[in-house]
C-alpha cells in the first residue's frame, strides 16, 4: 500500500492542493492558504505547550511534596506536612487523568470562579501537572531516602537547620539520582497530553481525529501524529541524558537502592 503524503498539502477549507506547502512551512515561500501540514504543526505546538506547562507545575509541586514526605517526624508541624503530602500523593495518583481533566474543566470552576476565565489548555495543564506531581513526589522521596544517612548527619553536625540541610545537601544530591525516572515521567507526560482533545484543545490527537474524518486518510494522518509523538519523546530522552551526564557525581552510589546508580 502506497502512502498519499500529498494529503498534507491540501487546503483545509476546500480540499484543493496548496502549492509550495512544505516550502512555506520552512519559510522559503509564502502561502496564505491553510494546509493540513500547517494544522499539524500548530497541533504539535499545542501538544508541546500543554506538556511543557504541565511539567513546570508537576516539577514544582512534586519536589515540594516529595521533600515534605521525608521530613523527620519530630514535631507536630512536621507530622502535619507529612500527612498533607501523603494525602496529596494518594489523591492525585489514584484518580484517572481523564477524570481529573473533566473535574478541572467542568466541576472545579463552579466552586473556584476565577478558573472560569482560564482557557481550556491551562485547565488541562493544571490537571496534568497535579497528576504528574504525585508521581514525581514519590520519585523525589525515593531519591532522598536512597542517600547515605551520613550526609544528613554531617549537615546537622555542621550546624545547618533542617531547611538548610535539604537546600544545600540533600536535594542537590537526590535530584541527580532521580533524573532517569524523571526522564520517563516527562516522556509519559507528553503522551498523556493527548487527553486534552477531550476539552477541545487543538493538539495532535484532536487534529488526527478531525483530519482523518475530513480526508479519509487515516493511515497517513495517524502515522504522522505517531512520528511527532515519538520525536518529542526522543528529544526529551536525549536532553535528559545530557543533563544526567553533566550533573552526575563521580563515584557516588546510592545506599538504599543500588538500581538507582545504574
Amino acid at each position: 500500500m502506497s502512502l498519499d503524503l500529498g494529503v498534507f498539502c491540501k487546503n483545509t477549507l476546500d480540499g484543493e492542493v496548496v502549492e509550495h506547502c512544505f516550502s512555506a512551512l520552512l519559510g522559503l515561500a509564502h502561502n496564505s492558504d491553510p494546509s493540513y501540514l500547517d494544522w499539524l504543526m500548530k497541533a504539535w505546538g499545542w501538544t508541546l505547550a500543554v506538556a511543557g506547562l504541565g511539567l513546570s507545575i508537576a516539577l514544582i509541586l512534586g519536589i515540594v511534596m516529595g521533600t515534605l514526605r521525608t521530613l523527620p517526624n519530630t514535631s507536630a508541624l512536621n507530622r502535619f506536612f507529612i500527612r498533607l503530602s501523603t494525602t496529596w500523593v494518594e489523591l492525585f495518583r489514584n484518580i484517572p487523568i481523564l477524570v481529573q481533566v473533566f473535574l478541572w474543566y467542568h466541576v472545579i470552576p463552579a466552586f473556584i470562579l476565577p478558573l472560569k476565565s482560564l482557557p481550556s489548555y491551562w485547565l488541562v495543564s493544571i490537571a496534568l501537572g497535579f497528576f504528574t506531581s504525585a508521581r514525581i513526589a514519590e520519585q523525589v522521596r525515593a531519591g532522598i531516602q536512597a542517600l547515605p544517612s551520613g550526609q544528613a548527619a554531617a549537615a546537622t553536625a555542621l550546624g545547618l537547620t533542617t531547611a538548610q540541610s535539604y537546600r544545600y545537601v540533600i536535594l542537590p544530591m537526590a535530584l541527580r539520582i532521580v533524573i532517569p525516572p524523571l526522564t520517563s515521567e516527562t516522556m509519559n507526560l507528553i503522551k498523556n497530553s493527548s487527553v486534552a482533545f477531550a476539552v477541545s484543545v487543538p493538539e495532535l490527537t484532536l487534529f488526527a481525529m478531525q483530519a482523518q474524518e475530513e480526508t479519509s486518510k487515516g493511515v497517513e494522518i495517524y502515522l504522522a501524529v505517531t512520528l511527532l509523538y515519538a520525536l518529542s519523546a526522543f528529544a526529551v530522552n536525549r536532553v535528559m541524558a545530557q543533563i544526567e551526564k553533566r550533573t552526575r557525581v563521580p563515584g557516588f552510589i546510592a545506599s538504599n537502592d543500588v538500581s538507582l546508580a545504574h
